[in-house]
């Protein structure tokens, strides 16, 4: 018992700190602003590769999935391949989704991108990269995160994940399943 007891206190005490690093990100409810970003793969969009471009913008009020990462992995590959289906089977409804890789070294690291394109056949998402590892200004990107997953509509807000490596493997179904909230 007192082996129980120590185990939930842990996990509460994991949880109230994880709370308190995710106070520091963005709200939901919050309006999401413009930022560009550089264009490696996608689809035909009138964008071309290598082109700097904001798909925020472009997207305007559609329900958009932003993911954004500082590495490219196997846990990656899969967020994107369920996303990438996700917008496909929601076309009608206007979903959109983008990848931002954070990077210092963004033309060196667009590799990476192809590299991911092939390995999830991504057919309805683009691949991005952005100069630098903190994110877009105003986005609030956690800097202890590996990955971020935002979804907005109308430029609101409504998801808000921060995962770390090792995290996401697990909650890929469960991130896209909140979808829904911004397609309904």
């Amino acid at each position: 018992m007192k082996t129980f007891a120590l185990a939930l206190l842990a996990v509460v005490v994991a949880s109230s700190a994880y709370a308190e690093e995710k106070s520091d990100c963005l709200a939901v409810g919050s309006r999401v602003g413009a930022f560009y970003v550089t264009k490696v793969f996608g689809p035909s969009d009138n964008a071309k590769v290598g082109e700097k471009l904001c798909y925020r913008c472009r997207y305007q009020d559609r329900p958009v999935v932003s993911v954004f990462v500082r590495d490219v992995n196997d846990e990656v590959v899969d967020l994107v391949k369920e996303v990438d289906a996700k917008v496909g089977q929601n076309k009608d409804a206007g979903m959109a989704a983008f990848v931002v890789l954070l990077s210092e070294n963004p033309e060196a690291d667009a590799t990476k991108l192809e590299q991911l394109a092939s390995k999830a056949d991504v057919k309805n998402v683009p691949l991005t990269t952005f100069d630098g590892t903190s994110g877009p200004q105003g986005y609030k990107v956690a800097e202890d995160a590996d990955y971020t997953v935002m979804m907005w509509v109308n430029s609101e807000l409504k998801v808000n994940d921060t995962y770390k490596k090792g995290q996401l493997k697990e909650q890929v179904a469960t991130v896209v399943g909140k979808t829904n909230s911004i397609l309904n």
